[in-house]
């Protein structure tokens, strides 16, 4: 008796095909990894403590923008061969000036927010390894040497496709970490609801995490990036849809990921009147809602957040480099391996530094947000220029969105700049 053809894809396990379907949106995962590290964690769990979740209007605002951007910059670069800051440098006539600040001006928000993301995460391995030794101490210098001298290895052997695939690892944990936290402590819908209604609350700080929420996620690095990923891909013209798919999944992700660590907060801590200034402060403040499990889960899935943030950020100034120059990204070449050297050098400033890491990760996210318009205009103009594009200029429906990001882009800047003067 001759047997039944069997579907080979039936017989994979759930996990092998989630992972497969993961691996159809590399860009968009990379992306989330680079997003949804430790300042968007500090910023939107600060910002449901504080506000409840009276500033998720700004969230979806910015995952909005943030897909459209993400389309425009994808577009261009399929279309022209070419990644973001060498077409700025090659189509404008003072390109290269625009481009040399916007690497300037990514470099240092990166830089500073290397420095918060490895203080917040050697903070919570050092919290971790108190709780489950009974108060053993260990230094956070030895703790960012372990994880520098394991990122160098995967640095100095690894190819794209390893690092696509251990983000895919991490932002999986992450997301499953947060997720199972929301569950643990069940937070009140009503009162999520209830606040979910728009407004700018008139308190000290209050601009400056609008702004912060805007940099966190609708970061200029990004569509940077998302040019050179999206070329890191291989991605041609014929993959336009498959790149709307991808950014659709990603900003779709960076808004599922931020919105459940908002409520988290808003649903405990805003609702007992508590404050949070620091991350190891939420370790403690979420234990009398979810116990020392929900504490432990936290610690890995925030420590998983800055580990998929640190390698986009480690990588940023040789992609820049290569970016400008037009030449091939080749991170084991002698200067981005120095590059590379030097951007790790920063993850110890934590260990020398009187500000504490969430201070400084909420200030780098509201700084990048005054960086927006940089690159929301400049991709405007590009996308509708017709020896560029041809046939592939923006659409009426896209011109709008990318207007509407602009005025966004320039209004969260104002924001920025009130909070860090005012």
């Amino acid at each position: 008796m001759r047997k039944k053809p069997t579907n080979k894809m039936t017989k994979k396990p759930w996990g092998t095909k989630i992972l497969i379907a993961l691996s159809a949106v590399g860009p968009g995962l990379f992306l989330i990894g680079y997003n949804i590290g430790t300042g968007s964690v500090t910023t939107m769990a600060k910002t449901g403590a504080e506000h409840g979740m009276g500033l998720f209007w700004a969230l979806v605002l910015s995952c909005v923008f943030t897909y459209i951007l993400m389309i425009a910059y994808g577009k261009v670069t399929l279309v022209s061969g070419k990644t973001a800051l060498f077409n700025f440098k090659t189509e404008f006539k003072w390109g290269w000036i625009l481009s040399l600040y916007i690497i300037i001006a990514l470099i240092i928000g990166e830089l500073l927010a290397l420095i918060g993301v490895m203080g917040i995460v050697a903070d919570l391995v050092q919290e971790g390894i108190r709780l489950a030794f009974d108060g053993l101490q260990l230094g956070k210098f030895w703790v960012i040497l372990f994880f520098v001298i394991i990122l160098s290895f995967f640095l100095w052997f690894g190819r794209y496709k390893v690092f696509e695939k251990l983000l895919t690892v991490l932002v999986f944990l992450m997301g499953l970490s947060f997720i199972m936290v929301l569950f643990m402590v069940r937070p009140s819908m009503a009162a999520l609801m209830e606040g979910m209604v728009p407004s700018i609350p008139d308190t000290p700080g209050a601009l400056g995490l609008i702004a912060a929420i805007a940099g966190t996620t609708c970061s200029a690095a990004v569509f940077i990036m998302r040019s050179t990923v999206v070329a890191e891909k291989g991605w041609t013209i014929r993959d336009l849809q498959k790149e709307k798919t991808d950014a659709f999944v990603s900003a779709g992700m960076m808004l599922l990921l931020s919105g459940v660590i908002m409520a988290v907060a808003a649903g405990t801590l805003h609702i007992a009147g508590l404050k949070l200034d620091n991350t190891i402060e939420m370790i403690d403040l979420f234990r009398p809602f979810g116990g020392k499990t929900a504490a432990f889960i936290l610690i890995i899935g925030i420590t998983g957040a800055g580990l998929s943030t640190i390698f986009p950020i480690v990588l940023i100034a040789p992609w820049l480099l290569s970016d400008y120059r037009g030449t091939p990204r080749n991170i084991h070449s002698t200067t981005s391996r120095w590059l590379i050297f030097g951007g790790l050098l920063f993850a110890f400033g934590t260990v020398f530094l009187e500000e504490r890491p969430p201070a400084l990760m909420v200030f780098s996210q509201a700084f990048q947000a005054c960086i927006l318009p940089a690159v929301a205009i400049p991709i405007f103009i590009l996308i509708n220029k017709s020896q560029l594009m041809k046939q592939n200029k923006a659409s009426t429906l896209l011109n709008v969105s990318i207007v509407a990001v602009i005025l966004f882009s320039l209004i969260t800047s104002w924001f920025a700049l009130t909070d860090f003067f005012g």
